[in-house]
């Protein structure tokens, strides 16, 4: 299996295939907007806005699995998104990320790095804390909080997963690299 075999909805419902970003470099990220890491929408589109006509794809997947932070329908995160943020990226259906209904997006790049990349004490810190309060953490490769953010080389490797206290702008020479 790649990551290539998985099928998402888009926020309308339609079934896309994940092949259709094939060559292309993947910020894959679960997202809510009502949570602390929220803001991480601004870093996000100016990546997007950046690095978008050379390769950069970002997959937007709200999740309403920590706090219940993702209230709303799929249209009204995609408006509150589009109108606070002025994101342009692809925003998919809400998903659940861990757990018996999680999106097999989710199940095949958990599998493949089960660890985020968290840096210093204090993110360290406060990552352990987010993960007691989590009620979906249960296993290890368990995505913690919402704003895990996975990159996807063109061919389809997952190299690197970041811990929600990862700004996005800290991952631009990564994404250079890949691009």
């Amino acid at each position: 299996m790649s990551i290539y075999d998985c099928k998402v909805l888009n926020r309308k419902g339609k079934e896309i295939s994940i092949s259709d970003y094939k060559g292309k470099v993947l910020i894959i990220v679960n997202t809510a907007t009502g949570c602390g890491f929220t803001p991480q929408y601004e870093g996000l589109e100016k990546l997007y806005k950046e690095y978008h006509d050379k390769g950069l794809e970002i997959l937007d997947f709200p999740c309403n699995q920590f706090g219940n932070q993702a209230p709303g329908s799929d249209d009204e995160i995609h408006e509150f998104c589009a109108l606070k943020y002025n994101t342009s990226f692809d925003q998919f259906a809400k998903i659940d990320v861990n757990g018996e209904n999680e999106s097999p997006i989710y199940t095949y790049i958990k599998s493949e790095v089960k660890e985020d990349i968290i840096e210093g004490m204090k993110n360290k810190m406060s990552m352990k804390a987010v993960e007691k309060i989590s009620t979906t953490c249960k296993k290890d490769g368990d995505i913690k909080w919402n704003f895990t953010k996975f990159l996807v080389d063109r061919e389809g490797k997952v190299v690197a997963r970041y811990s929600p206290t990862f700004k996005p702008e800290d991952m631009e020479e990564k994404i250079k690299e890949l691009l």
